[in-house]
């Protein structure tokens, strides 16, 4: 009976094997993952975990009778650490060797660092419950947080600490936070969202150095000699595809695990999730998407294909994400990067900000700040059907 390895139990891994078991499949599954924890959300860790809302016992995605009934050979705590495709064994850090006939890899990435900033106290990244929690104990009222990296994770947390009462310095290299992912415009409302609660954010701030004594931090360094004090600094500055173990297997890695139309690396072996980078028929373009909602779907996917090898389905999603920040929810259809225009279609209030994304002639991407969920979904409609820019325009401006 076929026997299909999941390797990586997050919120990819899990969707895949549930799907798997509702098409009807009977044989092993057997989810590999490095954390000793049940799957679990991660998007909280930025947000309700920090702000005391969640507990650890909120996270996880399913419960442990649910995790049970999908009959896993559930490894937890167990690394992978290479992979034969060959003789088709994922082998573990503990020497054990796991046969596979179909194989998913869902092993997400990690947090990049300021080389120099292994073990030093108070210097925190932030991708599992126990970065989480270690970070919430740390935020008290009047003490100095600096975060490296005004992304999104870097703006929640700065939203979050600074509603905690600490004192929040965010440090950008770049002039306009975002402006890569959603332009410079929307890059600059965001930037002035956080200084207008009383945030520092310092772009043009690159770092040369954290600072220490006897091991606790006491700053950042920049690369024009400034110093910013800090008690606490969270890098936020991007990550790094867990791709590592994959080194010696043959595999394409560039990106992430480079993967078809199909999500496939090779075949009998499917990428899912944040460590995936595909090919996305909907836009013609390479994706690697480090959002929830696009790992659950693109299990789904692989689990179809894995099943159905004469009959596969093309994984061509609308890409979806979400950032809380403050009062305020921001969510955005399509394919952003890249864009050739960013054109603001309506911010009549400093709490409202809606943004529609030309690349060539189509419309390809939406961002709403503040914006009904019915409103993005009308947008979102018209990515999915390839609507030519000038027509989509037109049409939501005479909704």
């Amino acid at each position: 009976m076929t026997r299909f390895v999941i390797v990586g139990a997050s919120a990819g891994g899990l969707a895949t094997a549930e799907a798997l078991r509702r098409a009807g499949h009977e044989g092993s599954i057997t989810l590999i993952g490095d954390e000793p924890h049940l799957p679990y959300d991660r998007p909280p860790l930025s947000k309700q975990v920090l702000t005391g809302q969640w507990q650890p016992d909120q996270l996880p995605l399913r419960s442990l009778a649910d995790v049970d009934a999908l009959d896993l050979d559930l490894r937890l705590g167990s690394a992978a650490a290479g992979l034969d495709t060959a003789e088709r064994v994922v082998v573990l850090a503990d020497g054990v060797r796991v046969t596979y006939d179909g194989l998913v890899i869902a092993t997400g990435v990690r947090p990049r660092r300021v080389p120099g900033s292994e073990g030093v106290t108070g210097v925190h990244t932030l991708r599992t419950i126990e970065d989480a929690l270690d970070l919430k104990a740390r935020l008290r009222p009047g003490r100095r947080l600096v975060i490296v990296g005004a992304g999104f994770v870097g703006a929640e947390v700065a939203a979050v600490a600074n509603g905690l009462g600490a004192d929040v310095t965010v440090l950008e290299a770049n002039p306009v936070p975002l402006a890569h992912a959603v332009g410079e415009q929307t890059g600059r409302f965001l930037a002035q969202l956080h200084r207008n609660r009383g945030v520092r954010l310092r772009t043009h701030a690159a770092v040369a150095e954290i600072l220490d004594s006897r091991g606790e931090v006491t700053g950042v360094r920049l690369t024009d000699g400034g110093i910013v004090p800090a008690d606490d600094v969270l890098m936020a500055i991007g990550s790094v595809p867990n791709t590592d173990w994959l080194r010696d297997s043959g595999l394409p890695v560039g990106n992430g695990l480079l993967c078809d139309e199909f999500s496939a690396a090779a075949p009998d072996v499917y990428g899912v999730g944040d460590v995936a980078c595909w090919r996305n028929p909907l836009f013609g373009a390479s994706m690697r998407i480090e959002h929830r909602t696009n790992a659950a779907e693109q299990g789904m996917t692989v689990a179809h294909n894995l099943l159905n090898s004469e009959a596969r389905r093309p994984f061509a999603p609308v890409p979806y994400f979400w950032s809380d920040q403050y009062e305020l929810k921001l969510q955005a259809y399509g394919h952003l990067h890249g864009h050739d225009q960013a054109l603001v279609l309506d911010h009549p209030a400093a709490t409202r900000w809606l943004v529609a994304y030309r690349t060539q002639d189509r419309l390809t991407g939406v961002l709403g700040i503040g914006v009904s969920p019915k409103d993005l979904r009308a947008w979102r409609l018209l990515i999915s059907t390839r609507t030519p820019w000038d027509e989509a325009v037109k049409s939501m401006a005479a909704a």
